[in-house]
């Protein structure tokens, strides 16, 4: 009986956290703009997401209309971002000091597609392992990441490239889809696989 008491405890505190976030906090302004509310917004915003995420390190900026659905999985690493507007999977898994632009779409699953004689909306859903962004990670506005992929530490993502493939570590990546005009330290490109 106790145990079923604290389960619906725990639930209804984590609803009104998401209540808290999408209801007031979501809304606030970019943590840069209007100071000193920007600096307040961004400290609400963490505080909120350090109850909702599964690991939320320290320095965290989650940006003004980021949505992160229930967020119960996403794991992220100290003095890590999420862009102004980006929509993330609950199962994210991101390292430390990535910076995430404006408007960054990553995509946790997709639809089943494979018969024919069954609607696409009633195949259901085809689940693949979570996103994983590695440490030192910058991602442009507007880039798109697929289900499943896995972003090398010190990678950059350019501004509205897909990502439909792993990227290895330094790799700069441009287009769509997303090819690797070179990497960081200064060796050549090679195509994505």
């Amino acid at each position: 009986m106790l145990s079923k008491i604290k389960k619906k405890y725990f639930f209804t505190k984590r609803a009104c956290w998401y209540a808290f976030y999408y209801g007031f906090a979501q809304h606030l302004p970019a943590s840069y703009r209007f100071q000193p509310l920007g600096k307040f917004a961004k400290w609400c915003r963490a505080m909120v997401c350090k109850r909702l995420f599964r690991f939320c390190g320290e320095r965290v900026n989650v940006e003004q209309g980021a949505n992160f659905y229930t967020g119960w999985e996403i794991d992220i690493g100290d003095g890590s971002s999420l862009g102004i507007g980006c929509m993330v999977p609950y199962n994210l898994k991101v390292g430390k000091d990535v910076m995430m632009g404006p408007y960054v779409v990553i995509i946790g699953d997709s639809h089943q597609f494979d018969n024919l004689d069954i609607p696409m909306r009633l195949q259901g859903m085809r689940e693949y392992p979570p996103v994983k962004i590695e440490d030192d990670v910058w991602i442009g506005t507007r880039a798109i990441i697929l289900p499943g992929v896995r972003i090398g530490k010190g990678a950059i993502i350019g501004a509205g490239a897909v990502i439909t493939k792993d990227i290895p570590p330094y790799a700069v990546c441009v287009g769509n889809p997303a090819r690797i005009i070179r990497y960081r330290d200064g060796s050549s490109t090679q195509k994505l696989e």
